[in-house]
């Protein structure tokens, strides 16, 4: 029997966002010893033409809300872009889990063949259901969960594989 795209989907990104909570919580308290402003984390990149930190948390919730909303028909949670702190970046990995933890089975599966189209900014796309999860949404999700554990690693907080994959 072939996996759903509910079973594809809800279920791993779900744990990632937990993982990437709790990620979040150990930089926090790597901040909080070191006598760190999170702000200088939070604001942190990997390289000068990367985006920061903030910005990668943004992109893994988007990529989880904006894809499974597209895929199951339903309006995503709008949110500002404006966090800046640990706990404002906590919260907005809650509002996501809170959001998928509403979508049901029969909202995903059979969405396989679904027509996906969308922009961001001057690029345009299209897809069909399960390649936009699998060569979209997933890969998208995991890039920018993986840097930032990776911003997060490189200044010193300690996390490991065990943290990331939970």
């Amino acid at each position: 029997m072939a996996i759903s795209m509910y079973q594809a989907s809800v279920p791993q990104l779900k744990k990632m966002l937990i993982n990437l909570s709790t990620i979040l919580k150990k930089g926090e308290e790597y901040a909080s010893a070191k006598k760190i402003e999170g702000t200088v984390l939070t604001g942190d990149r990997l390289f000068p033409d990367m985006l920061p930190l903030t910005r990668q948390v943004f992109i893994a919730c988007d990529q989880v809300k904006n894809g499974l909303g597209r895929l199951a028909s339903i309006e995503p949670p709008k949110f500002d872009d404006i966090e800046t702190t640990f706990p404002e970046l906590q919260e907005r990995v809650a509002k996501t889990i809170a959001f998928i933890d509403n979508i049901k089975p029969e909202q995903l599966d059979g969405t396989e063949a679904k027509e996906i189209k969308f922009s961001i900014k001057e690029w345009s796309f299209e897809f069909v259901g399960e390649q936009y999860l699998l060569t979209w949404i997933i890969p998208n999700f995991y890039f920018h969960v993986t840097t930032t554990y990776n911003i997060l690693r490189h200044n010193g907080v300690e996390i490991g594989k065990a943290d990331f994959l939970g």
